[in-house]
Formats: structure tokens, sequence, C-alpha cells
């Protein structure tokens, strides 16, 4: 059959719908139908669609192994949340997900009870301490989450020209009981990184492209559905506006003004620092 304007469409789906899997079927046949009513719908010119194949392609050569200008990409549309939300309708007991970000990086050093993994980077000195529990209550010993975050000027390690070594990162465990304890500097809100093509769609608009300060978490442990998510600073800016939508109630923390003198992990500590507590609870598999 020759193609025209009104078969096309059909005409794709049919062709997709012969994946040997179902669910590629599935999806492909969908994406064909939707993209096709996007053609459809703005009247997609043939300029523009080059223009979104050329942006797409620079995307691409953006990014590697420390930046994800394609996940950046999903974050600002609302895609990465969305699908957050879609696969993790986690009990209202348990810790809510958010996104994972263009910034995590596999292989951070592990780090005991305490550690401090700021390691002499300027900043505030921040101890989180709680603990890793089931939905219902009961503590996971021996949790391992991984913990990342940017810098006091709102920086990560990737952005950072010459670093190479693992920075503001690290793989904590919890102790038998449950409890861990973080030692860092208070991280600050920042731009979304503003040099690539993401950055020159959004300074087309009034979107604001700033998050609000805050630190990753990722926890994955046997017998409990792997948990993404953040704790926000109580107080800080863009709460209400963050650029990836990965704001929520239940993960803003107070970061509560400290004076000199013993820290949470026991320590000495000579200056003034803050201290959050959070108990993360996970929801079973």
């Amino acid at each position: 059959m020759f193609v025209n304007e009104d078969n096309i469409t059909d005409l794709a789906v049919q062709r997709w719908a012969t994946a040997h899997s179902p669910r590629l079927a599935e999806l492909m046949s969908a994406l064909v139908r939707h993209l096709h009513a996007f053609a459809r719908d703005v009247e997609l010119t043939e300029d523009e669609w080059m223009a979104a194949i050329e942006w797409l392609t620079a995307a691409g050569r953006l990014s590697d192994d420390k930046r994800q200008e394609l996940i950046l990409t999903s974050d600002v549309l609302g895609l990465s949340m969305l699908v957050v939300q879609l696969n993790n309708k986690f009990s209202p007991q348990a810790t809510p997900a958010t996104v994972l970000g263009p910034f995590h990086i596999d292989g951070s050093p592990a780090a005991p009870y305490g550690f401090d993994m700021s390691d002499g980077i300027p900043g505030t000195p921040l101890f989180i301490t709680g603990k890793v529990t089931g939905a219902g209550g009961d503590p996971i010993p021996n949790a391992v989450f991984d913990v990342w975050q940017a810098d006091a000027d709102g920086a990560y390690e990737s952005q950072i020209p010459d670093i190479d070594e693992a920075r503001l990162r690290a793989k904590y465990r919890a102790r038998e009981d449950g409890t861990y304890c973080i030692r860092t500097i208070a991280p600050r809100g920042y731009a979304i990184p503003m040099d690539g093509p993401v950055g020159d769609l959004i300074r087309r608009t009034d979107i604001s492209y700033f998050r609000p300060a805050h630190v990753h978490f990722l926890i994955d442990e046997p017998g409990h559905q792997k948990l993404i998510t953040h704790l926000f600073q109580e107080g800080s800016e863009y709460l209400d506006s963050d650029v990836v939508f990965g704001t929520k109630h239940a993960l803003v923390v107070r970061f509560v003004e400290q004076p000199p003198g013993i820290a949470p992990d026991g320590s000495a500590i000579a200056e003034p620092y803050l201290h959050a507590e959070y108990d993360f609870a996970l929801e079973p598999s």
C-alpha cells in the first residue's frame, strides 16, 4: 500500500506491532501514535523537525560518564518525576522517592558511621542522623546507602575541571540497630547546567532553572524496594519551583543550628554546625 498523510500512522503502527516482544510492540506502537499525533497537532515543519534532531544530537554528544544531558532533558520536562511516581507507589509510611538526577556516579567509596565525606572542602559542617527501617518501623541492620551532593557553591564534582577523585559522595553503612550518621557540609541550591542544549532551550522561557538545597540518597536493600530520594533543607530557596519537579513535603527537613561542643557522632567539634534528623522507611519488595 502506498503511503499518504491519512494512512501513514496506521501503517507505521502495524509494522512496529510485529516486534517479537509483546511489550516492545506495545511501547513502539504507542510511541508512533503519540509522535504522529504531536506532529499533526502542532503542524510540525521540516525545519523544526531538523532543529529537534540537531538538538538531540548535541545533547547526546555532551553526555558522558560524568554528565548526562539526556537525563537532564527528561528531568526538566517532568518526565523523570512522572516515571518515578508511576513506578514507586509506596505506602504512606514509606519514604517517598524522587528523581535520580544527572550527577550520580557509581563506585563511591565505602564510609563508616560518622565519616566526614567533605574531606576538608569549605562549608558549614552538617550532620545527618537517623535510622533505616522497614515501612513497619523495624530497623534494617547494616543498610548501605549511596550519598552525594553539591558543595557550598552549588557545584558537583563533574562540574569542576581536573577533579577525578570522589568528592562529596560516599557509601555509608548503618549500624546493627539501623542508625546512621553522615558528616558533610551544607549544600547550596544551584542552577542546573546551562551551558548545553537544555540551557539554551530554558533561556527561551520564564522557567526557573534552579534546584533547592538538598542531599541525594540511594538505598538498595534486599527484600525492599530500591529507594532513590533527596533530603531538602527547610527554608531554602526554590522549594516551590524546583526545575526538575523533585520536591516533596515529606522530604523537607530542618537543618538545626548547633553550637560548638559534642557532635552527633560523639566527637568534639570546635565550630558551629548544622544537624538534620531523618528516618528512612523502605517499602517491602
